[in-house]
């Protein structure tokens, strides 16, 4: 059974900031499946090609392409959708790009942050609000150990850090603006390093052995033994769901939750191009790692059990099933096939296991 109810969203107003994003694009189409009233608030899409363009939803909701730096015109889209529920997953998500340029990376998801809150703020109607951080929110001490949600708060890196500070300003908000029991429920969620059909972002591992599955090519392996707690897109996005729905319903579930697999969901970079190799077929990875590449964490995993515990939560595909519909899919978008249907039918087989 799902652990989110697809029909509490029928007639629902939602506002989804980052719609045009991987996880967003998954995301708006459960919503719109589920009957929402849905505005979307982004850039236009990041890469070519791109999901949001293959889903077939622009004309479902309501899309409103612009910057979350940018408060006036985010206001006006938000007051013109007078949501009810609010999920921000907008932000510059690459750790290597957040070398590039750190300033733009902060401005992005930490003043982002700051925008979407004041929107909150200043409305009369949300009753549930959600900020998607991700797992590097916290000091990595490379345990071997999951961290926990009271953990302290440093990423390392400018991405990483700048989800700790936007963490740190809901917290704030929570704190001095929305303590009130009719104030809107405030919740975070940190995912870990999440995969699936449709990703084309560059610097990220599925992202590449695609690319390189299509040209033929061997998979090139930079970081071959950094470990990594991978989950398929829709175990966060319907994770996301239920906590948006759940506090909806009573304030008490408001909380920080982390969102990562099992352990056996844990593996290494190396192993991960291994079994998408496997499943393909016909190509092979190639280690290359560079000893002058910028920081990255070699290990970091999440405790889930807050969210185990609470709700009674548990991953439902683990890699291996995982790996199998990121190939499905990819195969299927390769072969000139419904980009949305295969979406349509891995949400349903995800949704009512």
């Amino acid at each position: 059974m799902a652990f989110f109810d697809p029909e509490f969203y029928r007639g629902k107003k939602v506002f989804l900031t980052g719609h045009t994003g991987f996880k967003g694009t998954w995301m708006s189409r459960i919503l719109i499946g589920a009957g929402a009233v849905l505005t979307g608030y982004s850039l236009a899409p990041a890469t070519d090609p791109d999901l949001f363009s293959m889903a077939d939803i622009e004309d479902k909701m309501t899309s409103v392409i612009g910057d979350i730096r940018d408060l006036s015109s985010l206001k006006a889209a938000f007051d013109k959708a007078d949501p009810e529920i609010v999920i921000h997953m907008a932000a510059q998500p690459i750790v290597r790009d957040s070398y590039k340029d750190p300033v733009y990376t902060y401005d992005t998801n930490v003043m982002g942050t700051v925008n979407i809150l004041e929107c909150v703020r200043l409305s009369k109607n949300v009753k549930s609000f959600l900020n998607v951080t991700t797992d590097k929110v916290y000091k990595n001490n490379e345990w071997e150990w999951g961290y926990r949600e009271d953990e302290p708060l440093d990423g390392f890196d400018p991405y990483s850090n700048s989800k700790s500070c936007s963490e740190l300003v809901t917290h704030s908000y929570k704190a001095s603006f929305f303590s009130s029991e009719d104030a809107p429920a405030i919740s975070t969620a940190r995912a870990g390093n999440v995969i699936g059909g449709g990703d084309f972002a560059n610097d990220r591992i599925i992202p590449d052995c695609v690319r390189a599955a299509r040209k033929g090519e061997d998979i090139i392996v930079r970081n071959p033994y950094s470990t990594r707690p991978y989950q398929h897109v829709l175990e966060p996005v319907c994770a996301y769901l239920m906590i948006a729905q759940r506090q909806y319903e009573d304030r008490k579930y408001a909380s920080w939750y982390n969102v990562g697999p099992d352990d056996c969901d844990n593996v290494t970079t190396g192993d991960l191009v291994d079994m998408f190799c496997g499943k393909w077929g016909g190509i092979k990875r190639v280690d290359r790692s560079d000893p002058n590449a910028p920081h990255e964490a070699s290990f970091l995993k999440l405790d889930s059990s807050r969210l185990k515990k609470t709700f009674g939560w548990a991953p439902t595909w683990h890699i291996d099933t995982t790996m199998s519909k990121i190939v499905e899919w990819n195969k299927v978008w390769f072969s000139g096939g419904s980009v949305p249907e295969i979406m349509d039918r891995q949400i349903k087989e995800f949704i009512t296991r």
